[in-house]
């Protein structure tokens, strides 16, 4: 088919389009909800993606975390009693790992409160008062192990305090502007949970996962000094932070055989403790997401599958009111080729235009999803939009084949007899 003929065929297909717009319009809504779902969810989740990445990456690639409990589980009643009943972590551990393992460049340990129904944690200071911040006792290492937590002002715990368990703390800008909007904070003391701690550093700003709880909603005090205030809490994590010149793997095989070492594991009896890496964050985030694609994925089908299924039936209209016509092309040397062509053809285009409608919602839901909510980074792909546009063509020729078909395997005799 020659150019001017592609050029006809559009022409003819856009006219049906502005003959018949109501029914047009009802045959391609499908095809807008359909591609509308696929382009929306897809710039969500790249931009989540993305952002999830960037956080991830912010805890350091070289960072390795040792815990008794496997990370993502978020409640002991879910885990095997095996599991439930391995030792605690203690806080020499990461000392033995300095000391055993050569390739790492900071060892260190730490302990969180988690609240949990109506205990929560309170900080005041005059009339001033905040709750429900994460406390955290930590090492002087700390900050050395996680880069993302870094002192704007004052300084961080050092080993002063640890060895003395100085009621000293470090809070998250957001705590810092709260009880001290007009004021400096440091030096200034606070009461946390009732007792009496002199502030020394905040931490630069940290707006968190979605806007939630970041940094900037830390309070942390040190190690000793979090033991001796709260015994009750014996869960211990470790974090490692392996040299920039050594292999992470290799210095995961040591730690673990290190831990194993320090634990007394028998050398045919299952690790007591789990290692990883800041890519398993990611691969559970992918799993979470993994399962919005699938639940998108069925929607976008079925939208699309009614859409196809509206594409062919209004081809097969346009077949039946347009016989006279396919017989006269027929009639003066129109091949079958060219029919069906000329029935694909306004089939895609039909298609075509839900597609470009469907990606224009898209994006639409996309800027006013960024424009009301921040934490939401949504980010519409050049990918999606031309996938965008390849599934509605796609749809188009695959419900558009059948009424394209009959259409050219029809009797021209036939045809210039039909009224």
């Amino acid at each position: 088919m020659t150019r001017s003929e592609v050029r006809e065929n559009l022409l003819v297909a856009l006219d049906t389009l502005r003959s018949r717009k109501v029914r047009s319009a009802l045959t391609i809504l499908g095809i807008v909800i359909g591609v509308t779902s696929v382009i929306s969810v897809a710039a969500i989740i790249d931009g989540l993606n993305g952002y999830i990445q960037n956080r991830i990456r912010s805890l350091g690639s070289q960072t390795l975390f040792v815990t008794r409990i496997p990370p993502g589980f978020t409640g002991l009643s879910r885990l095997p009693a095996n599991i439930r009943a391995r030792k605690y972590l203690q806080f020499g551990d990461a000392r033995y790992l300095m000391e055993t393992v050569p390739s790492l460049a900071y060892a260190t340990a730490f302990a969180q409160r988690i609240n949990l129904g109506e205990v929560t944690d309170q900080m005041s200071y005059g009339n001033q008062h905040v709750e429900r911040m994460i406390v955290r006792g930590v090492e002087p290492d700390y900050t050395n192990a996680v880069p993302l937590f870094t002192v704007n002002e004052g300084r961080f715990v050092s080993p002063f305090d640890l060895e003395h368990s100085r009621d000293v703390v470090v809070i998250g800008l957001a705590i810092a502007e709260a009880l001290f909007p007009h004021v400096d904070p440091i030096g200034k003391n606070v009461r946390l949970n009732g007792r009496l701690y002199e502030v020394i550093g905040v931490f630069q700003k940290d707006p968190g996962l979605f806007g939630g709880f970041g940094v900037d909603q830390f309070a942390v005090i040190p190690l000793t000094n979090f033991h001796k205030n709260y015994p009750e809490i014996r869960e211990v994590w470790l974090i490692a932070s392996v040299r920039p010149d050594a292999d992470v793997g290799r210095a995961r095989d040591d730690i673990i055989e290190a831990m194993r070492r320090r634990r007394r594991v028998p050398h045919h009896a299952e690790n007591d403790f789990d290692v990883a890496d800041a890519n398993f964050f990611l691969d559970l985030w992918n799993q979470l997401t993994g399962a919005m694609v699938l639940l998108t994925g069925v929607i976008s089908s079925i939208g699309l599958l009614v859409g196809g299924i509206g594409v062919m039936n209004i081809m097969l209209i346009s077949v039946t009111e347009r016989t006279q016509e396919i017989g006269i092309r027929k009639a003066i040397g129109a091949r079958r080729s060219d029919i069906r062509v000329q029935f694909l053809l306004e089939a895609t285009t039909l298609s075509g235009v839900g597609g470009v409608l469907g990606i224009l919602c898209g994006a639409l839901i996309t800027f006013t999803i960024r424009a009301l909510a921040p934490s939401i980074p949504a980010t519409l792909s050049v990918f999606w939009i031309v996938m965008g546009v390849l599934i509605a063509a796609g749809v188009g020729l695959f419900f558009g084949f059948y009424p394209a078909n009959r259409a050219a395997n029809l009797d021209p005799i036939v045809c210039l007899r039909y009224e």
